[in-house]
C-alpha cells in the first residue's frame, strides 16, 4: 500500500522510514472541454505519482482536487479557489507531513496555471525557510512533458497543444477510458494579450486549446510511462539533497 489513507496506525512509522518522500498530487475541478472529466488535472498528477510508486518507495497523500482556476473560471463546473487558500493549504499539509516524519516533499500539479504555480512554488518556500530538515520540490506537470518531448519530438503531433487538446486527452485515454466521452474540435485561446478581460468564455467558448482528435490511448501509455521515469530522476535528486 503506497496510499496513506490506506494505511492503518500501527503501519505508518514503518513507511516513513521506508519511504522518504511524500508526493501531493494538485489538480483542479475545471472544465476540459466537452468530453474530459472536471477532474482530469488531478487524475493525471495522480497517475503519475501511481506509477512512480511502482518503481520506487514513495508515499502518496490523498490529492488536492482544488486549484487556482483564472481563465476557466466562467465555464460550467470549474470551482476556483483564492491563492491565499491554496498557499494555507499547502502550508498546513507540508508541516503535517513533516510532523509525521517525512523529510522530503514533491508536490507535483496537474493544472498548470500560472497563478496557481506561483502561489504553490511560495507556499513550498515558506515551508522550506520554517522546516529546517525539510527538502521540497514542486513539479508542474507541463514543464515535466516539454522535458518529454524535448526527447521525443513524435509523441505529440499538435503544436502549440495544452489543456484539454491531444495529451490531456490521451493520458486520459490511457489512464480513465471510461471517462471519456469522444472527442472535440480542435480549438486555441484567443485572448487579448496583456488585457484581462471579465466575459472569458467569449475568447474561449469551447474550453479546449488543442487537437482532441488527434489522441490515443497508446500514446498516452507512453506519455504517461516517460513522465514517471522523469518524476523518478527528480525524486532521487531531491533525496540526495
Amino acid at each position: 500500500m503506497t496510499h496513506w489513507e490506506d494505511l492503518r496506525m500501527a503501519e505508518f512509522p514503518g513507511w516513513v522510514a521506508k519511504a522518504r518522500t511524500v508526493v501531493l498530487p494538485v489538480g483542479s475541478l475545471e472544465e476540459h472541454g466537452p468530453h474530459l472529466p472536471l477532474g482530469t488535472d488531478t487524475f493525471h498528477a495522480l497517475e503519475v505519482a501511481r506509477r512512480v510508486a511502482a518503481k520506487r518507495p514513495i508515499l502518496i497523500a490523498p490529492p488536492v482536487f482544488y486549484g487556482m482556476c483564472r481563465s476557466t473560471r466562467e465555464h460550467p463546473g470549474t470551482v476556483s479557489i483564492s491563492g491565499d487558500t491554496l498557499r494555507a493549504l499547502i502550508l498546513d499539509l507540508g508541516r503535517e507531513f513533516y510532523r509525521q516524519g517525512l523529510r522530503s516533499l514533491l508536490i507535483i500539479s496537474g493544472h498548470a496555471g500560472g497563478t496557481h504555480m506561483a502561489a504553490l512554488v511560495e507556499a513550498a518556500e515558506v515551508l522550506l525557510a520554517e522546516l529546517p530538515e525539510a527538502n521540497i520540490a514542486v513539479v508542474n506537470i507541463l514543464d515535466l512533458l516539454r522535458e518529454v518531448l524535448s526527447g521525443r519530438p513524435d509523441l505529440v503531433q499538435t503544436k502549440g497543444d495544452s489543456h484539454a487538446g491531444e495529451v490531456e486527452t490521451a493520458v486520459m485515454l490511457a489512464a480513465h477510458p471510461e471517462l471519456v466521452q469522444g472527442s472535440a474540435p480542435a480549438e486555441w485561446p484567443s485572448f487579448p494579450k496583456y488585457l484581462l478581460v471579465r466575459d472569458k468564455r467569449r475568447y474561449w467558448p469551447g474550453g479546449v486549446w488543442g487537437d482532441p482528435a488527434r489522441a490515443t490511448g497508446e500514446q498516452g501509455e507512453e506519455i504517461l510511462e516517460a513522465e514517471a521515469r522523469r518524476l523518478v530522476e527528480v525524486i532521487s535528486a531531491l533525496e540526495s539533497m
